[in-house]
């Protein structure tokens, strides 16, 4: 296991280097400023949109908005928001989550490109269906010499659509919250029984392909979230007279990157170290940039490009700069972050157990739903790049690689999983992330259309 660990370390420290930072934040700033600040001018248009306004039931496609970013979220919305922004504090402090809020605002317009591409260049599967995504607006937007990109893609997008960070936080939070503290012994076979009951519920539903994944995804994301709201709000009205001041820490700190807890020294108060941090925990929360989106946006029920572009971009508003903002300030307000050496999940159900009566299995109940639903969406993903590569009749395979991959992170060290699936994102995140620049003049070309045709249609 140590040799494990150390692997997958090294792995994660090449791939985050400083070419990915410029390409994900640079290469987000360019789209945005490129684009006029476009997904902060259209928020109320893209809400509109999302309730079904414009929903066409004849329009291409397999599933409606809200049910393609309410997938997109079941994955994004998951063990990034709790274990993603403990991680982050635990290691960065206070400054670490305003560098996950830039990382938010870039995405929102990075999602913007990366998924109307999604819908302007549709292609078709070896089985004739449509079919959306980072591999698709590849070839069919740059062209068969850019294939290889495409197929970098969806190697790599199969090993990031594993779900062992989710599967793995969701078997400690069971330990140490219900397991550990009413006595029962925390061992490889419990640990192995969490992956048999995981890998049964996971099978039910991912084995019925997207239209049950995306209707198990419309009724449990909003549920969560609201869950979620509701518990932090509480927590936050407990320590109400702390907010205000964290919330200042966090910006100060961004800056300063003079904090850091004395047993864990490894950014050294360096600011380009806490900046990459952020943004890496800011990528694993929303995965702006990194294509799996695309692919489930791609899904939707539209014959206009932009309108899916505009619902994505809500994704980082909901999950990084609202549901990981929450994380972060439950977990400062209570001071959990100072007085613990716990890390990843251990740590939010520390805050919730010191703020609210029974308040660990109040976590446990958000976690359950977070991580499951991930489980779900993830493997949708998956099946859609091994289609790419091999051909649609043999993507089925790809479930039983991603049922055995639940087993393996349940009995497998959370340093190790974290960074496996860190080094993996970032190979997503070069083709995804270069396509989308070349392609962004037409995107732009699409807007100006779409956007015109908009203003008559009120006029």
């Amino acid at each position: 296991m140590k040799a494990l660990e150390d692997f997958t370390a090294a792995f994660s420290s090449f791939a985050w280097g400083l070419p990915l930072l410029i390409l994900l934040v640079g290469g987000g700033l360019y789209l945005l400023i490129r684009s006029q600040f476009l997904p902060f001018r259209y928020l109320g248009h893209a809400i509109s949109v999302l309730r079904g306004k414009y929903d066409n039931p004849n329009d291409a496609g397999e599933i409606s908005h809200f049910k393609a970013l309410t997938t997109a979220l079941s994955s994004t919305i998951g063990m990034g928001n709790i274990a993603g922004v403990a991680l982050a504090i635990s290691v960065g402090g206070p400054g670490a989550m305003f560098w996950m809020w830039v990382s938010a605002i870039v995405g929102m317009s990075t999602k913007y490109f990366t998924s109307t591409l999604a819908i302007l260049y549709r292609g078709k599967d070896s089985d004739g269906n449509i079919q959306g995504g980072p591999m698709y607006f590849i070839t069919e937007g740059l062209g068969k010499n850019w294939k290889f990109l495409a197929v970098l893609f969806s190697v790599f997008g199969m090993l990031g659509a594993l779900p062992v960070v989710n599967v793995n936080q969701l078997k400690q939070a069971i330990n140490d919250i219900i397991l550990r503290p009413n006595g029962v012994e925390v061992s490889f076979g419990s640990n192995l029984i969490i992956a048999i009951v995981l890998v049964i519920l996971t099978s039910i539903v991912i084995l019925g392909g997207i239209q049950r994944i995306s209707r198990w995804a419309s009724k449990m994301v909003p549920a969560m979230v609201v869950l979620y709201f509701v518990l932090v709000m509480i927590i936050l009205g407990i320590y109400i007279e702390e907010v205000p001041k964290y919330l200042s820490m966090i910006v100060t700190d961004a800056f300063a990157a003079d904090y850091f807890p004395k047993d864990k020294p490894f950014l050294g108060g360096v600011l380009g170290a806490l900046i990459l941090h952020g943004i890496k925990r800011g990528a694993f929360s929303n995965e702006a940039g990194l294509g799996t989106a695309p692919m489930a946006h791609g899904a939707a029920k539209t014959d206009e490009p932009v309108r899916e572009g505009l619902v994505a971009m809500l994704g980082p508003v909901i999950d990084t700069l609202i549901v990981c903002t929450l994380t972060a300030l439950a977990i400062l307000v209570t001071g959990v972050w100072q007085t613990t050496s716990d890390n990843g999940v251990s740590l939010t159900a520390s805050a919730f157990e010191q703020a609210l009566p029974y308040g660990q299995y109040l976590l446990m109940v958000c976690v359950f739903f977070f991580s499951v639903s991930s489980l779900f969406s993830y493997s949708y993903y998956g099946t859609k790049c091994l289609s790419f590569l091999i051909g649609a009749d043999k993507k089925h395979y790809y479930n039983y690689f991603y049922i055995l991959s639940i087993v393996l992170a349940a009995t497998t060290p959370f340093e190790a999983m974290i960074n496996f699936i860190d080094g993996v994102f970032a190979f997503m995140a070069f083709p995804t992330m270069i396509a989308t620049i070349l392609l962004a003049p037409k995107v732009l070309k699409e807007s100006k259309r779409y956007f015109a045709s908009l203003k008559k249609t009120k006029s």
